[in-house]
């Protein structure tokens, strides 16, 4: 039984299926359910259930759940311990609009429980660089939003939210209960620099719309609101996103939702990014299940 083995067994609990669980850690799945049969036969118990529609913890596999969270927990404690002996531990997080306030104070707190002595640092990107910074070695974890090209970068979802089209409260589609991406066409949407990743791009200007009116550029969430406000101009954003005064934000029903993600650069994060990114997921899955 190593820690390998029980970071599996934990995704596989966690996620109640193997398929799930092995997108999560970003294998496939057959080594996957090897591994967990082999971690049974070492321990001589059955751990899960298993059926068709996924997996169930029987009363051995719940036991080895809470002491493996407990004991992995212990593992990054102290790897975070031993890097930290080596010089002065620092995690650059790179944000991107709205996606630090997503998390909020939570992730902040739990992060500092966990790893008091990281120096922790963010850097905001503007909306010409949905990886923060990735790319160019700036930030060692990205808290962000897609699409964008994702190569060379592993991506692990916490929540995917639906999107509407922000308009002037007074634009004669502001009453409407849901738009469709035709019933924007022809209009001035507004746009990013040159150079913007064309995926992210195409996603948030004007996606399927015919084609759009070019609008005025933006770097900033504040400037795509303020070119909604003052020249009408429209765009998409997330619909739990909170608008100022005399603006409004209408469902678009055909757009896929926009998935805030946690991101880093290579298949395998040293420990404090995959700390970071568990102690993510974990507060995004207690935020999902809350009544």
């Amino acid at each position: 039984m190593d820690l390998r083995s029980l970071r599996y067994f934990v995704a596989v609990a966690e996620e109640r299926h193997f398929g799930r669980a092995a997108a999560r850690l970003h294998m496939t799945q057959p080594p996957l359910s090897r591994a967990i049969r082999r971690l049974e036969t070492d321990l001589g118990a059955v751990l899960l259930d298993r059926s068709p529609a996924g997996v169930a913890l029987t009363a051995a596999g719940t036991v080895l759940y809470d002491e493996a969270r407990l004991l992995l927990e212990q593992a990054d404690h102290l790897r975070a311990r031993v890097t930290a002996a080596t010089g002065a531990a620092t995690l650059t997080v790179g944000t991107l609009a709205d996606s630090a306030q997503q998390a909020g104070t939570r992730l902040a707190a739990a992060f500092r429980r966990r790893h008091p002595g990281v120096d922790v640092r963010v850097r905001e990107a503007d909306l010409a660089d949905p990886t923060t910074g990735l790319r160019a070695g700036l930030v060692d974890v990205a808290l962000t939003r897609t699409p964008f090209d994702d190569a060379g970068i592993t991506v692990h979802e916490l929540r995917a939210d639906p999107v509407g089209v922000v308009l002037r409260a007074d634009d004669p589609l502001a009453g409407r209960g849901a738009l469709r991406l035709d019933d924007l066409a022809g209009r001035r949407w507004f746009r990013f620099p040159d150079g913007t990743d064309p995926i992210w791009s195409a996603y948030w200007t004007g996606p399927a719309a015919g084609s759009p009116v070019d609008g005025p550029v933006v770097r900033t969430v504040n400037e795509c609101l303020q070119a909604v406000l003052w020249s009408g101009t429209i765009g998409l954003g997330p619909l739990a996103d909170a608008l100022p005064e005399g603006l409004v934000s209408v469902p678009v029903t055909d757009m896929p939702p926009s998935r805030l993600v946690v991101a880093w650069a290579g298949d395998g994060p040293g420990p404090l990014i995959r700390s970071f990114v568990q102690i993510a997921a974990a507060l995004f899955r207690a935020e999902a299940a809350k009544p």
